[in-house]
């Protein structure tokens, strides 16, 4: 799958976790969500691209007590699943939740 994810943990801020390869995710995730609005949970078509915003599906919260967001731009044949969060909850969420139970606590983000 095509992914570029970003969240942040319980002790560090938003990082890409997930970069879809590109050396520099930053412009194509600030191109996919320019229009999507802050509302915690968005899906938003921006061409053949999807950006998710999805609450943790555990609850889980920082250091500071915020709910985790994560942050998906989603490109390919599985973009053309996604029509809602609740979509992308269920076709992203199970490819990256072992890898974030495995980070989200670490006190530094991995690299």
């Amino acid at each position: 799958m095509s992914l570029i994810w970003a969240t942040r943990g319980r002790a560090w801020g938003f990082r890409f976790l997930l970069t879809g390869g590109f050396s520099d995710p930053l412009p194509e995730y600030e191109a996919a969500f320019a229009d999507a609005g802050d509302a915690p949970e968005t899906c938003h078509r921006a061409g053949g691209r999807v950006a998710l915003r999805i609450a943790d599906p555990l609850g889980r919260k920082d250091q500071s007590g915020r709910v985790i967001p994560h942050e998906f731009v989603v490109w390919g044949p599985q973009a053309a699943e996604i029509h809602s969060a609740a979509d992308g909850l269920a076709l992203v969420w199970p490819q990256v939740a072992e890898e974030f139970e495995r980070v989200w606590e670490t006190p530094r983000p991995p690299l």
